[in-house]
């Protein structure tokens, strides 16, 4: 763990546990995490973090690596007195879900995923790296338009939070070298099977069939204890797409 004194910003709701922890996507906010906050009952503590280098938490100490984003958000665990939590991490959010698992898998109950990094070399670079440096409706909004399915309309409050968040000098900066560190050329860093076949936990991956940026097919070969949900026209934008399909997904997955 860092052991860093700088905290992470999140917003939180309800009470009692064990705990549910949701984790954003790259150069995105726990703002993304409003549909599902407003569909969850308020019996079990739920907290969205603002990652390292994203949003209020845009002056944590961080290189850019997502592994120090899990140490940071075990570090925050640990502040809290939490033992044990459930995890809920989209896209890059998932990746660092599954190495806070290997991390420290005693204070993980289970894991859904939704859309995660790092389960295949494929991605799209391109969009990603020019969805980093954005900051301006007119220069965004197209990028974003192809995170969702083709049928589906951009959440337009989900597009303001990351304007607002965008309006930071260096967020641009911030975000192109936490892509970098996450993308190796044209293809992204994978966690390999032999990893993710040491989990004894629940893990839930939920997929979309038009989803650009990662594509679904990297569900296809994970381990066989792996509960794979794809859905049909859905995107990479998966929160604001399915958001009672997540909330049915995730209530299944934390009832312990």
């Amino acid at each position: 763990m860092t052991g860093s004194k700088h905290k992470l910003h999140a917003v939180q709701q309800g009470s009692g546990g064990p705990p549910l922890l949701l984790l954003h996507g790259f150069a995105a906010t726990s703002g993304c995490w409003q549909p599902i906050l407003d569909r969850l009952n308020d019996n079990r503590l739920v907290i969205a973090h603002d990652l390292p280098g994203h949003g209020k938490s845009a002056k944590y100490p961080t290189s850019g690596r997502t592994a120090e984003a899990a140490d940071a958000i075990l570090d925050d665990i640990v502040s809290r007195g939490i033992d044990v939590a459930h995890l809920c991490g989209h896209s890059m959010g998932g990746a660092i879900a599954c190495l806070i698992a290997l991390k420290s898998p005693a204070r993980v109950r289970s894991l859904t995923l939704l859309a995660p990094g790092a389960f295949g070399p494929e991605i799209n670079a391109r969009l990603l790296r020019r969805f980093a440096v954005a900051d301006r409706e007119e220069t965004l909004r197209p990028l974003f338009e192809q995170f969702y399915g083709w049928h589906s309309d951009v959440n337009e409050m989900a597009l303001a939070n990351l304007l607002e968040d965008r309006k930071r000098s260096d967020a641009g900066e911030i975000y192109l070298k936490f892509a970098e560190k996450f993308l190796d050329g044209q293809r992204q860093y994978e966690i390999s099977r032999e990893a993710l076949n040491k989990f004894n936990i629940p893990v839930k991956v939920v997929w979309g069939t038009q989803d650009r940026i990662v594509p679904t097919r990297q569900a296809h070969k994970l381990p066989g204890e792996f509960a794979v949900h794809v859905f049909e026209g859905v995107g990479h934008s998966i929160i604001d797409e399915i958001p009672d399909q997540i909330v049915r997904l995730l209530n299944e997955q934390t009832v312990s």
